[in-house]
């Protein structure tokens, strides 16, 4: 019977359908990459001196990255991010931006 529904619910609304699922999707990738840096954060980074020249955390700034802005402009800020934080760099206080500021880039 569910079977037979999930048929019906396809044939007749299968737009809807790949909606949702590539939603479910890229909720899943999401959390995937936020938890691997999470993971990162307790098991890696504690071993490791602390070299990071920014505030908020390079770690940390990724997560923020990536729950804004999404898995893929969130990873490649976090990517920038992590190639400005050396020993040539400055660091301070380096936030991630509003969503709205860099949409018209």
């Amino acid at each position: 019977m569910v079977d037979l529904c999930l048929r019906w619910l396809v044939a007749t609304h299968p737009t809807t359908i790949d909606y949702q699922l590539s939603t479910v999707n890229y909720q899943l990738m999401k959390r995937l990459a936020i938890q691997t840096i999470r993971v990162y954060k307790m098991a890696i980074s504690p071993y490791l001196p602390n070299a990071c020249r920014f505030q908020p955390t390079c770690s940390q700034y990724a997560i923020e990255a990536i729950e804004r802005f999404g898995v893929a402009r969130g990873s490649l800020m976090a990517a920038g991010r992590i190639l400005r934080c050396n020993p040539f760099h400055p660091g301070g206080f380096d936030p991630v931006p509003p969503k709205d500021s860099t949409e018209n880039d």
